[in-house]
C-alpha cells in the first residue's frame, strides 16, 4: 500500500522548501492537501514526482515546486479573494483554499470542471467555487480579485483578466519566451499590471493566451 502521506512530506522537504518557499502558510497547504486526490485514476503512483503531470484535456498538474513557488511569490492572505485559473482537477485551488477566504476556479472543459467541483466536495473543502467558463473570460462578476493565479503558461494576459483584479491586487503567471519559460508577478495598480521577474520554469502553453500575430506578406 502506498504512504501518500510519506510521499507529500518527501515532496515538500525536496522540491519545495529547498526551492525558497518559506511561508508557513504555503507548506501548511502542501502538506495536508492530498496530491494524489487530485489526479485521474491511473496517475496517482506518480502525483508526486518532480514534473508537469498531466491530467488530460490539455491540462497539467503543475509541478511542486513551480505552484509552491507562485504561492509563494503571490503572499495570499487570510481575507483575500483568488481567481484560479485553469484549475484542472482541483488540486491548486485546494492548496489556495487554506490560505484565502475563497477560491473561484474556473476550468474550460466541461469534464474536467465537473471532476474539480466533485473532488473539491469530498474533500471538505467548501470555500472554492468552481466555474465552467472560457479562460480568457474568467469570472468577472465573482470580482475583483485580491489575486489571480493562471495555472499555465501564457505568451501574454489580456486585459479582460488583468481588469478583473482590485487596485492593489497581484497576479502570476508563466511566460513562455521561445523555448524558455519565466514566471512572473504582476501587481495591478490605477489599471495597468507592472510585471516583474519571479524564476525560471516550464508549464504549457494555454490556448487564448498567445500573442496577437501582425499581418505581414
Amino acid at each position: 500500500m502506498t504512504d501518500f502521506a510519506a510521499r507529500r512530506t518527501m515532496m515538500v522537504d525536496t522540491q519545495v522548501r529547498p526551492n525558497d518557499v518559506t511561508k508557513f502558510p504555503v507548506i501548511e497547504a502542501m502538506l495536508n492537501v492530498p496530491r494524489e486526490d487530485f489526479v485521474p485514476a491511473s496517475r496517482r503512483s506518480v502525483a508526486y514526482t518532480g514534473d508537469n503531470l498531466d491530467i488530460g484535456h490539455g491540462r497539467v498538474l503543475l509541478e511542486p515546486r513551480t505552484l509552491g513557488k507562485m504561492v509563494d511569490a503571490l503572499d495570499i492572505q487570510p481575507n483575500e479573494l483568488v481567481l484560479d485559473l485553469a484549475c484542472g482537477l482541483g488540486y491548486s485551488a485546494a492548496v489556495i483554499a487554506r490560505m484565502a477566504e475563497a477560491v473561484v476556479a474556473i476550468e474550460e472543459d466541461a469534464e474536467l470542471a465537473a471532476e474539480a467541483e466533485r473532488r473539491l466536495s469530498e474533500a471538505g473543502i467548501y470555500n472554492v467555487a468552481v466555474l465552467r467558463a472560457p479562460l480568457t473570460v474568467g469570472a468577472p462578476k465573482q470580482g475583483p480579485y485580491d489575486v489571480i493565479l493562471i495555472e499555465g503558461a501564457v505568451e501574454e494576459v489580456p486585459a479582460s483578466i488583468t481588469d478583473q483584479l482590485r487596485d492593489g491586487g497581484r497576479i502570476g503567471a508563466v511566460f513562455r519566451e521561445g523555448a524558455l519559460g519565466i514566471a512572473r508577478i504582476g501587481h495591478y495598480l490605477s489599471g495597468h499590471v507592472n510585471w516583474r521577474y519571479a524564476f525560471n520554469a516550464n508549464a504549457p502553453m494555454l490556448a487564448g493566451f498567445a500573442r496577437g500575430r501582425g499581418f505581414s506578406l
